[in-house]
């Protein structure tokens, strides 16, 4: 029973902590921008970066930059402590799994939120070391190569699910991606707004 309890502590924190809106936060103390209306609408780093940089673009990159850290920070934190009470895989994923979607439906915002892809890479850092290490390459150089944020993270993405299936044929401790494609259908779902943009060649450059 205590075990249990400690497991749901552990869920709870994840999804809560994740659903802090760093992005908006920042924004709005530092910039005295509301990012929900402005942009894109979304609360991450890109949309950060993008509307504070009509203001101050000098800001803007430190802003952009810390969102981009305390994203990926906070899907990080939980799954670290759990590991220290030594939670078993499946709790650890399952935590991996909350965390995403606390920061995309974040219960701070009326479950709206950012993309999850900071936060998701974030826990693949510390689930699946080199897989993540190989996706984040990716991403940065498809960032750099194509300038468009929205694919160059879903490029990323896809190179993370191909890495951890040769690389872990079989997932320790679960046997199972499941985990991996819950929380990659999850950033999938958030994009499809950038998706149709995309098709239709309107999705906005860095």
């Amino acid at each position: 029973m205590e075990l249990l309890n400690q497991n749901i502590i552990l869920y709870l924190a994840a999804y809560l902590i994740a659903g802090i809106p760093f992005g908006y936060l920042l924004a709005k103390k530092f910039a005295g921008v509301d990012i929900k209306n402005e942009g894109s609408g979304n609360i991450g780093a890109t949309n950060v970066l993008r509307v504070v940089k009509e203001q101050n673009p000098s800001l803007a990159k430190k802003l952009g930059a810390a969102t981009l850290f305390l994203d990926a920070v906070k899907g990080i934190v939980v799954i670290l402590v759990a590991k220290m009470l030594g939670a078993p895989e499946s709790v650890l994923w399952t935590i991996a799994v909350l965390a995403v979607v606390g920061h995309c439906f974040s219960a701070f915002l009326f479950f709206e939120g950012g993309k999850g892809v900071a936060t998701g890479f974030g826990v693949f850092l510390v689930m699946m070391p080199i897989p993540a290490l190989i996706a984040i390459a990716v991403w940065l150089g498809a960032s750099k190569g194509l300038k468009i944020s929205s694919l160059s993270s879903l490029i990323g993405l896809i190179a993370f699910i191909i890495a951890s299936y040769v690389i872990y044929p079989e997932v320790p401790g679960i046997g199972s991606h499941a985990p991996i494609w819950i929380i990659a259908f999850i950033i999938f779902y958030k994009h499809i707004p950038n998706i149709i943009r995309l098709f239709n060649k309107e999705e906005g450059r860095l």
